[in-house]
């Protein structure tokens, strides 16, 4: 396995470091737009450097072939998805990325009826990557990616029918001296949450809501404890309906009234457009200006202190026909994993996945063509092969 991990940012810099440690692939080649932050990441002889522009997808097809990459891995924005999906393909390797193609609200009911939804754009291509025999592993990060293993886990194992899937994620983690400092990008964070939620009913399909609707206090595991969570834009909604059967399917975000009155304003001033804007002799995206302006994530691990928890919450009826209700989650705490790899918690989670999952495609025990998600593997050899890594996954 050559892989080409595109992205050297915290949740690229913690996936080169949880990397390291493993023994599966032959090379690895960390790009990035700059060329110092590509650099930062190399550990060692197995791994090299290289600059990319990943809006253009002949040059990171380009880049694939210049080092017989059997594997890119999309570690950036999601606004560069397509273009990286489609470099891959072109240059014959496989693909995984964190996070799905962007959505489109409907012009006319953003509010009740989805436009283009998250991954349509990849799920579109499905044909073409089957029809050349590569595969593209779609949303394989902690949330959509374990999440979306968890629902499979359950569906195989815990349950014989599934009234609701709802994904949950909480943490109490606290950032010493700011104000306001995302532990996630704030592009990403801008782009998930003020779109409109989707929500997946059996009788229904996906439909949307406002952004920030249906608040629930949901218990956090592991000393977290009950946080307010609303629905957000998430591609665990468009992923596990695919391939795991459930009366309904949601994804809430415990964010807290503080982080969304911020987003709200800043979507009030429309500094949450990602559409440039002439600022003096220049244009300029807001949404990159409120970006460069707030502390890197990668930077934030020395300052953090608390846990964070990604799960997936299922009821429904158990084996025998029991009514059964589970939490199947996974929690970091900052202080381990910036003492274990010196990397901030959220970051980190993140990274672990698709790493676990690269090994897995590597061995063999994952394979498949065309454009999946998670779902469509086994779950049982990536939660044994997690807890391996020294990361265990917990149940409620």
């Amino acid at each position: 396995m050559r892989i080409l991990q595109i992205g050297a940012g915290a949740v690229g810099a913690a996936a080169v470091a949880i990397a390291a440690r493993r023994e599966f692939f032959e090379s690895y080649v960390v790009a990035d737009y700059s060329t110092a932050r590509a650099d930062a990441c190399v550990p060692d002889a197995r791994f090299t450097s290289a600059t990319v522009d990943a809006s253009s997808s002949s040059a990171v097809a380009e880049l694939c072939r210049a080092h017989g990459i059997t594997h890119v891995f999309n570690a950036v924005d999601p606004r560069f998805v397509m273009p990286i999906f489609e470099g891959a393909l072109e240059a014959g390797a496989d693909y995984l990325d964190m996070a799905m193609s962007l959505s489109t609200p409907d012009e006319s009911a953003p509010y009740s009826r989805p436009g283009v939804k998250l991954g349509d754009d990849q799920f579109a291509r499905e044909s073409t990557w089957t029809d050349r025999g590569r595969l593209a592993l779609v949303g394989i990060g902690v949330e959509p990616g374990l999440s979306d293993v968890f629902a499979r886990y359950a569906a195989d194992h815990l349950f014989s029918s599934i009234e609701e899937i709802g994904v949950r994620d909480g943490a109490n983690l606290e950032v010493e001296g700011y104000a306001f400092a995302p532990t996630f990008s704030i592009w990403t964070t801008i782009e998930e949450c003020l779109n409109p939620p989707v929500i997946w009913e059996r009788d229904r399909g996906w439909y949307t809501t406002e952004p920030f609707s249906e608040p629930e206090v949901f218990d956090f595991p592991e000393g977290i404890g009950p946080v307010e969570c609303v629905n957000v834009e998430h591609e665990e909604v468009l992923l596990i309906p695919r391939w795991v059967s459930a009366g309904r399917v949601t994804f809430k975000y415990g964010l807290g009234n503080e982080f969304i009155e911020v987003l709200r304003t800043l979507h009030k001033l429309g500094l949450s457009s990602a559409d440039p804007v002439q600022v003096g002799n220049v244009r300029v995206s807001p949404r990159d200006v409120v970006a460069a302006c707030l502390p890197d994530p990668a930077g934030l691990g020395p300052r953090m202190r608390g846990k964070t928890c990604a799960g997936t919450w299922v009821r429904g009826l158990d084996t025998s026909g029991a009514p059964k209700e589970v939490y199947l989650y996974h929690v970091v705490d900052n202080e381990w994993s910036m003492r274990e790899y010196g990397h901030q918690a959220v970051a980190w989670q993140t990274a672990i996945n698709p790493v676990v999952a690269l090994e897995l495609l590597a061995s063999g025990t994952w394979t498949g063509t065309g454009v999946l998600g998670p779902e469509a593997f086994d779950a049982v050899p990536f939660l044994d092969l997690l807890t391996e890594y020294g990361s265990p996954w917990g149940m409620r």
